[in-house]
């Protein structure tokens, strides 16, 4: 059974930054893309970040674009995501995500599996 898990969300102040990190079981994701997805109260469900299996080509959602950074371990079956510079809408719950393509895609449709989520509020 495939699972992925979510840590290192919490409460930070706005300028602060959080590490989030995600693994993997059940099976490894070496050959497709993974992504980070986020979620606010009361909006869908919002492109953060992805990743190709080898790490050459990433993709940020406009929002995040140098604040942001993800990175994986493919022998460890995880991937990262570095926040800096928070700012209080990147309030939400963040799940991190296993794609079937290897494709940075901004779509959630091209993922197979997410992970439970994580919260992640900034606050002063």
């Amino acid at each position: 059974q495939v699972q992925l898990a979510e840590s290192g969300g919490g409460l930070t102040q706005p300028g602060d930054s959080l590490r989030l990190s995600c693994a993997g079981s059940g099976r490894t994701f070496s050959s497709v893309a993974m992504g980070w997805f986020r979620q606010a109260p009361g909006k869908g469900r919002e492109f953060v970040a992805a990743i190709t299996r080898g790490s050459t080509i990433t993709n940020y959602a406009d929002s995040v674009k140098g604040r942001f950074t993800i990175s994986r371990d493919n022998a460890k079956n995880t991937v990262d995501l570095q926040m800096n510079s928070l700012k209080p809408d990147d309030t939400a719950v963040y799940y991190c995500a296993v794609a079937h393509i290897n494709s940075p895609s901004p779509r959630p449709r091209d993922y197979d599996y997410w992970g439970q989520g994580t919260q992640v509020t900034v606050s002063s």
